[in-house]
């Protein structure tokens, strides 16, 4: 189960739990489908509640951030925990994405 919450331009996914083969498609459509809404400028995944994940897992963020790219987006990752983090860092992804600390804190106007 996730959560998308839209703020002007800005597009958040919080998913939760685990991010593996049995949800990653379901994940990245929700992603593909937040950035293709018009008027947004950058998409933010928050994976503070996001227990596990797996090579499906993150071949879908990788996905969406090649869409973003492509579309002239930003992608973000937000909180990504300590025992996910090791995952970017061990197959140089962290390079890739736009990791940032902490949890999204944005007012909703």
């Amino acid at each position: 189960m996730q959560a998308v919450l839209n703020y002007p331009k800005i597009a958040v996914i919080r998913p939760q739990g685990f991010l593996n083969a049995t949800n990653a498609f379901e994940f990245e459509r929700d992603m593909t489908t937040a950035l293709a809404q018009s008027g947004i400028s950058i998409l933010v995944v928050d994976l503070a509640a996001v227990e596990s994940l797996d090579s499906a897992g993150l071949m879908a963020l990788l996905s969406i951030h090649k869409l973003a790219l492509s579309l002239g987006r930003g992608f973000q990752l937000w909180a990504v925990a300590p025992s996910i983090r090791i995952i970017f860092e061990l197959t140089q992804l962290d390079r890739v994405f736009e990791i940032v600390d902490g949890e999204v804190e944005l007012a909703a106007t």
